[in-house]
């Protein structure tokens, strides 16, 4: 295990080993130490490493408001590999985490986005977590991943909803979800014990289009602010 320290607002990397390989946090602590509330642990997606929009978004938002944020590389991303491993190693890794994470001594949220999400939604009972932030929850394959026909037809069953995951996690659970998100719009989600929020016209990555009339910064600024109310909730 080591540590990388920056001046950037005591920005600093972690490394730590787990059973799946070294995994890797990037803190951003919470602007007044002392005053710090919770640490928001998220991690990435399947398609994409800690550098996309909403994860920035929180990075920078959050530590105003108490919150230290914990960005999570899975081993597979820290080794340079291209294709995430099985859901078993995904979670393996994220376990592997977990002491680090809860070292300060502060209730931890789970979070990440899309395959992050789901991680955090299955391990969360389990490892204690304070409560889930699930963004960009996949609560089905894109229709587009959908095998077919010559003439377009589905071709086979298509693959078990993700919703027992989400409905599963036995913590207080926030979806921030895209209006048109493929992998799932809001109005698809079950009924069950977590509250959900839109951010109109999205997509899998919260990215809008210009037709919309929503700006990228309007968009975070929508995810962002939902996010911090609820947190405030919490503790």
């Amino acid at each position: 295990m080591g540590c990388v320290s920056t001046a950037e607002t005591g920005r600093r990397a972690e490394t730590v080993d787990t059973e799946a390989g070294p995994a890797r946090i990037t803190w951003l602590p919470a602007e007044n130490a002392k005053n710090a509330r919770l640490v928001l642990a998220l991690g990435h997606g399947a398609g994409g490493g800690i550098e996309t929009r909403d994860l920035r978004a929180l990075a920078a938002a959050l530590p105003a408001h108490g919150v230290t944020v914990a960005l999570v590389e899975q081993p597979w991303r820290v080794a340079g590999k291209k294709i995430a491993p099985a859901p078993k190693t995904l979670d393996t890794g994220w376990r592997g985490l977990w002491p680090a994470l809860t070292a300060a001594g502060l209730p931890v949220v789970a979070g990440g986005r899309s395959a992050g999400a789901r991680v955090a939604c299955r391990t969360a009972a389990e490892l204690g977590a304070h409560a889930v932030l699930a963004l960009s929850f996949p609560l089905h394959p894109s229709p587009s991943s959908q095998l077919r026909s010559s003439r377009g037809d589905p071709i086979g069953k298509p693959e078990k909803s993700r919703k027992d995951e989400l409905l599963g996690c036995g913590v207080p659970t926030l979806v921030v979800q895209g209006g048109h998100d493929p992998f799932g719009r809001p109005a698809e989600f079950p009924p069950g014990k977590y509250e959900i929020t839109e951010v109109p016209y999205g997509d899998h990555g919260f990215a809008v289009p210009k037709k919309s009339g929503l700006t990228e910064d309007q968009a975070m600024e929508i995810l962002t602010a939902a996010v911090t109310a609820w947190l405030s909730t919490l503790v």
